[in-house]
C-alpha cells in the first residue's frame, strides 16, 4: 500500500513526495524500495509484487520500481482508506491467480531483522494456505506506545497446525499512556503492525460477508480488470466506496482472526524521533545522515542533510536539524508535533 500522503518528515516529505518515496535512512533506497526488497526473492518473485498507490504517484513509483509490471500498479483516483484499497488489489489478484496467498504491507515501515521477518511471513503463508484464516503480525511491545494500536491475543489457544499462531481476542485503539503501561505489563498484548496474511479466497469471502456493498462494487469491475478500460471504470466507482479501514471493515468483525507474535525490529517510522531511535548514534547520542556533518558540544540530536555540502552544529541538545531543497528546519524534538503548524 503506497498511497499515503503524510508530511511528518517535512521539509523532506510533501504531498507530492510523501515519506514512502524518501531515503530517510541514508541507504540509497527509499522506504518503498526497501519494502519491495524484503519480499523479492525471499518471499516471491518481482512479478508477484502489486502496488496500490495514488494516480498522482505513478511516475515516481515506476521510476523507483522499474521491474514491477505496470499491470501490477493499481491507481486510486482518490483516497478511501485501506479497505477499498485492499478490496481493489484482492479482486485484481484473484483474476490472475484465484488461489494466491497474499501479504499486505504498508510501503513506509522499517524492519531491522529481515531473516526474522521473512521466517514469520513464510510461517503465516504456510498457515493461510491450509486454513480459511486471517493472520496479522503482532509486534512484541518494547515500551508503552500511545501511537500504535494493540492486539489482545489468547495465548492459551494456539492454532491446531501452528503453535506460534494464536486467536485474537480483540483489537485495541491507540491507548492513553496509563492503559499502554497496563498492556506492556501483561504478555498477551502486541502492537498492531498492520501487516496481514491471507489466502485470496479468504479475504474476498470476508468482504462479501462483512462488506457486501464494497464487494459488489468490485465484482462489477471484474470484466474490466486487466483491460484498457480498467482505469476508466475504477475512476467512476472508487470514489463511491465508503472511506473505511480494513480493521473496522473486516478485522474487528471476522471470526477466524489470528496473530503471529513477532519481534523483528519493526517501526512505522512516524516521526523524526522514531527515525532518530533507528539510526546509528555517536557516543553523545547523535544520529546523522549526510555527507559532511560536523558536531561540536552537541548531544541527542538528529541531523539529516543529504543535499548540503557541509553542516556544522554547535551547542544543541535534543534537536532536529533537517536541510532539504533549500529549506532548513531546526526544532526541539519534544516540539516535533508542531512541525506541521510551522510550515503551514
Amino acid at each position: 500500500m503506497a498511497g499515503g500522503i503524510g508530511s511528518r518528515f517535512w521539509p523532506m516529505s510533501s504531498a507530492q513526495k510523501p515519506k514512502q518515496f524518501l531515503d530517510l535512512l541514508g541507504t540509497g533506497r527509499s522506504l518503498l524500495q526497501m519494502t519491495v526488497d524484503r519480499f523479492v526473492g525471499a518471499i516471491c518473485p518481482i512479478e508477484n509484487i502489486w502496488i496500490v498507490t495514488s494516480a498522482d504517484f505513478l511516475p515516481i513509483v515506476t521510476q523507483q520500481l522499474p521491474d514491477v509490471p505496470r499491470r501490477n500498479i493499481l491507481l486510486e483516483p482518490c483516497r478511501r482508506n485501506t479497505a477499498p484499497c485492499i478490496a481493489y488489489v484482492s479482486w485484481s489478484i484473484k483474476t490472475v491467480n484465484p488461489n494466491a496467498n497474499v501479504v499486505v504491507a504498508a510501503s513506509d515501515h522499517f524492519i531491522a531483522n529481515l531473516d526474522n521477518f521473512r521466517a514469520s511471513v513464510q510461517s503465516c503463508l504456510d498457515f493461510t494456505a491450509e486454513t480459511d484464516s486471517i493472520v496479522t503480525l503482532g509486534i512484541k511491545p518494547h515500551y508503552p506506545s500511545t501511537g500504535y494500536g494493540y492486539i489482545e491475543a489468547d495465548l492459551s489457544y494456539p492454532s491446531a497446525t501452528n503453535p506460534n499462531i494464536f486467536r485474537v481476542d480483540s483489537f485495541k485503539e491507540k491507548p492513553a499512556l496509563e492503559v499502554a503501561q497496563q498492556y506492556i505489563r501483561q504478555n498477551h498484548y502486541f502492537w498492531n503492525s498492520g501487516i496481514f496474511i491471507w489466502n485470496i479466497n479468504t479475504i474476498v469471502n470476508a468482504f462479501r460477508v462483512y462488506q457486501p456493498q464494497l464487494a459488489e462494487t468490485f465484482e462489477r469491475l471484474v470484466p474490466y480488470l486487466g483491460t484498457p478500460r480498467e482505469q476508466e471504470q475504477v475512476n467512476v466507482v472508487f470514489p463511491q466506496c465508503e472511506n473505511i479501514s480494513v480493521d473496522y471493515a473486516i478485522m474487528e468483525k471476522a471470526d477466524e482472526i489470528y496473530v503471529y507474535p513477532s519481534d523483528f525490529g519493526w517501526s512505522d517510522l512516524g516521526s523524526y524521533s522514531s527515525l532518530h531511535a533507528l539510526l546509528p548514534h555517536d557516543v553523545r547520542g547523535n544520529a546523522c545522515v549526510g555527507n559532511d556533518i560536523r558536531l561540536f558540544d552537541t548531544d541527542n540530536c538528529i541531523i539529516h542533510a543529504t543535499d548540503a555540502r557541509q553542516v556544522v552544529v554547535q551547542g544543541l541538545d535534543g534537536y532536529i536539524v533537517v536541510e532539504h531543497d533549500g529549506i532548513l528546519l531546526i526544532c526541539r524534538q519534544e516540539e516535533e508535533q508542531r512541525i506541521k503548524l510551522f510550515h503551514d
